[in-house]
């Protein structure tokens, strides 16, 4: 109740809210009219009805039929214009709410980032990037620092390296040349033997069937 005075004297509502109660309450509407035509439609049936069969024994009461026809044709025709504009209201309001809700998700997003940025600037990133790219430098100077005095207060002779490395390569393919012209020579294990020697025997056994077979017959 108090929420009807208040709306009433113009209290403030959410825009929301009022825009889809006003979409509810057209459409009960748009209901009622729906009925009311189908109403005044059936009742101008029944008028044509009266009209055709009172057309010859009863003028009188066919024309009264036809004028009452005439009359609920004529507001059934203002009912359906009503109801056009009715139904044009309602795809306003519903196209309105929609447009507005898609407005109130994007400005959600756009507080979002302006959220999520907080006080970040192009200056501010670009003066860290620089940073970064100093540190990168300054660690790889180190890295390459350290790496250089590995072997610093040794006392080696390069020369002496030099001088061993070759005597290494050469005594590499010295080996290798020799390997080379070396012919393979495989000496007779006892599997050999053992392999000959099964042979043999295979051969006798098949000797002493073929005479055994001889004898058979």
């Amino acid at each position: 109740m108090m929420a009807g005075i208040m709306s009433y004297f113009g209290g403030r509502r959410d825009p929301k809210e009022s825009s889809r109660d006003a979409i509810v309450t057209l459409r009960q509407q748009l209901q009622m009219i729906e009925k009311k035509e189908e109403y005044l439609q059936k009742k101008i049936e029944e008028e044509v009805k009266k009209a055709r069969a009172n057309a010859v024994s009863n003028k009188a009461a066919a024309t009264a039929a036809l004028r009452r026809k005439k009359v609920t044709e004529q507001e059934l025709e203002r009912l359906q214009n009503t109801r056009f504009q009715l139904e044009m209201q309602v795809n306003t309001l519903e196209s309105a709410s929609f447009n507005a809700e898609n407005m109130a998700a994007m400005k959600k997003a756009a507080t979002a980032l302006q959220h999520i940025h907080g006080k970040l600037t192009i200056d501010k990133v670009d003066q860290t990037m620089a940073e970064i790219q100093e540190q990168t430098q300054l660690a790889n100077e180190v890295s390459e620092a350290i790496s250089s005095n590995t072997y610093a207060g040794v006392d080696i002779d390069e020369e002496e390296l030099k001088q061993e490395l070759a005597e290494f390569e050469q005594e590499e393919l010295n080996d290798r040349l020799m390997a080379d012209h070396v012919p393979v020579h495989h000496p007779a294990g006892p599997s050999r033997i053992e392999d000959k020697r099964q042979a043999v025997e295979d051969d006798e056994e098949a000797q002493l069937k073929e005479l055994q077979a001889a004898l058979a017959m």
